[in-house]
């Protein structure tokens, strides 16, 4: 068994690690600091599609409260979609 043997192995883990799991640990990162970065105001939309704003954060067991039209609700931070709370929060640039 030599190197020739081997190399594609190595080779179909590095394509494999490139292109699936570096961008999957980076996206965790950023989803991570988003919601580390949380603050009272804050408009958001959960996973579920829920929308709501910040009232209140829970450092203990990292949590917060969305106030909706339905009320207040607690959720974990983690269930708060990154991308569209984004969206919703850029300002809208008029031409």
């Amino acid at each position: 068994m030599g190197l020739g043997d081997i190399l594609p192995f190595v080779a179909m883990f590095a394509v494999v690690y490139f292109f699936m799991i570096a961008p999957q640990m980076k996206r965790a990162k950023q989803e991570k600091k988003f919601a580390a970065e949380l603050k009272r105001g804050d408009k958001v939309v959960t996973k579920s599609g829920m929308h709501g704003k910040v009232v209140d954060l829970n450092d203990k067991d990292n949590s917060c409260v969305i106030e909706t039209l339905a009320g207040k609700i607690k959720f974990e931070r983690s269930a708060i979609s990154m991308e569209i709370s984004r969206k919703l929060n850029t300002p809208v640039v008029v031409k």
